[in-house]
């Protein structure tokens, strides 16, 4: 073949890959990247800071825990009511840091490193604080029933701001499981620009750890409040895996290891073959995440192989049930318009999960040069980036509907997001307070777009038929959560830096000159 015509082919064939690669549209990852880390802020308590760039937000639940004696100020509402519930909070925490661990060099490219750590550190710093004895967390702070009776600003709030905390006679492994998760791996992420706190976060994780392991027991079983809002129904075994590997990760310490290989079949990790991930079922990412152990680690004895690679079995289940290639009825249900679906409400949770794991494997496969085995016929890497990436496509606008489910993403997309803050004039427009059911007289019922755009929240999404309705009152599809969001900072780093290199790729061969 002639050099010409050979350059030819080799121009033809990457711009088919860079279009298979981006999809049929091509998407702004960093801006989709800038405006989901916004939306952290967005759902802050406490006292903000003066960098604050979400306008209309204010101070609020500055008494939070004085009742029980203790400084709970800070930390994250979940959603779109102002409790603050320990268990999800904990694994937005834990998906923020795994995203930086993973993807801290694509997401400082973007220009948004020193974000996602300010995103981090602002639930850690409340963590902090909540871990007021080794076997002591408060793991809530207001009752979900109180607030959803009202509707009003969290700078307005008259609800109830009791305290809920688990202890040694009153034991929850899970939170005290994940929130040990959380500040062993936001440990790693501070280790070089924070080391200080890092090794403060790390001495709340292992003492976290202890607790959860030694008094074992479900949360919800302990603080009754929390059971119509965030019930356990994985129990802890999940979270006990969990902590113990991110404590791995952080300390390389052998005991931790050891427990994840002694403790497999007992706590499920190699037992239970799973369709979802969600800041309730752990087991998929306990599994991937042990499944790089068998690479990274370099002195494995037999038994501890023989262990891990049960883990990566179960992980090969997960992926394999995304791609859509277990037997039988093992595998992950898809709308028309191809959106990964687990269940009606809040469904987005798990496509965000379930493409950044996807993501993550499609990495370790690619390190380690092979290919999945799944019954319906194998897969390599690109082909498993290829479902992360079309579910990322799908939320931005790629969907029969037509609309972005990342709020303030795009020409479209959901203005009336069921939120009370979002969906009420902000208080430094308007200083008239607003009481507990005046917000639902006032504002909840307006058919208009909310006053405030919540802007880099994943709402809950269409349903099995892509049809989303963007109603207030719609709240199963139209409620948006942190942990919703919290995949995709580290997913859409990952995608900008594709397409960015994708790009450079093309403008290179585009330039060759043949003499």
């Amino acid at each position: 073949m002639e050099v010409e015509s050979f350059m030819a082919v080799v121009l033809v064939v990457l711009s088919a890959v860079v279009s298979v690669g981006s999809g049929a549209k091509e998407f702004d990852y960093k801006d989709a990247l800038s405006k989901s880390l916004l939306y952290f802020e967005a759902q802050r308590s406490g006292r903000l800071p003066y960098t604050q760039h979400v306008a209309w937000r204010g101070h609020s639940g500055l008494t939070d825990g004085l009742q029980q004696g203790v400084d709970l100020v800070g930390g994250y509402y979940d959603a779109g009511d102002h409790v603050k519930f320990g268990l999800p909070m904990a694994f937005t925490v834990t998906m923020l840091s795994w995203s930086v661990i993973e993807y801290g060099e694509e997401i400082a490219a973007a220009g948004e490193y020193w974000r996602a750590l300010e995103a981090i550190k602002w639930g850690t710093d409340y963590f902090i604080k909540a871990h007021t004895h080794p076997f002591v967390l408060w793991a809530e702070v207001g009752d979900g029933d109180t607030d959803h009776y009202c509707w009003q600003r969290p700078e307005d709030m008259t609800t109830s701001r009791q305290a809920y905390k688990i202890d040694k006679d009153n034991p929850g492994s899970d939170v005290a499981g994940e929130t040990a998760a959380a500040m062993a791996a936001a440990s790693v992420v501070f280790r070089k620009s924070n080391p200080k706190y890092a090794r403060l976060l790390l001495h709340h994780a292992r003492q976290l750890f202890e607790f959860a392991d030694t008094h074992r027991g479900k949360y919800d079983g302990s603080i009754r409040e929390a059971r119509s809002y965030y019930p356990s129904w994985s129990g802890y075994e999940d979270e006990l895996l969990w902590a113990a590997l991110w404590l791995h990760r952080a300390t390389a310490r052998a005991e931790y290891l050891q427990y994840v290989v002694e403790n497999g079949g007992a706590l499920g990790g190699t037992g239970w073959a799973v369709t979802e991930f969600s800041w309730d079922v752990k087991f998929a990412g306990v599994q991937i995440l042990a499944s790089k152990l068998l690479r990274d680690e370099k002195n494995l004895t037999k038994a501890q192989t023989a262990e891990l690679q049960l883990y990566r079995s179960k992980a090969e289940h997960y992926v394999c049930a995304c791609l859509g290639r277990n037997a039988g009825a093992g595998n992950v249900r898809r709308s028309p318009g191809g959106m990964l679906y687990v269940r009606r409400w809040n469904n987005m949770q798990y496509v965000t999960g379930a493409a950044f794991l996807l993501a993550v494997y499609s990495a370790q496969l690619e390190a380690a040069g092979g290919r999945l085995r799944c019954p319906g016929g194998d897969a390599g890497p690109d082909e498993v980036m290829d479902l992360a990436r079309s579910q990322a496509e799908y939320i931005l606008g790629s969907n029969p509907m037509r609309i972005s489910y990342l709020v303030g993403f795009g020409p479209k997309y959901p203005v009336r997001v069921h939120h009370r803050g979002a969906s009420i004039v902000a208080l430094k427009r308007s200083k008239d307070f607003i009481g507990c059911t005046q917000g639902y007289y006032d504002w909840y019922g307006r058919r208009g777009a909310n006053p405030n755009v919540l802007t880099g929240a994943i709402v809950g999404g269409p349903d099995d038929r892509d049809w989303f309705r963007d109603d207030r009152e719609n709240y199963m599809q139209t409620e948006a959560c942190t942990y919703n969001t919290a995949p995709l900072v580290g997913l859409f780093a990952k995608l900008h830096h594709q397409s960015m290199t994708l790009s450079l790729d093309s403008q290179k061969m585009s330039e060759i000159q043949v003499e």
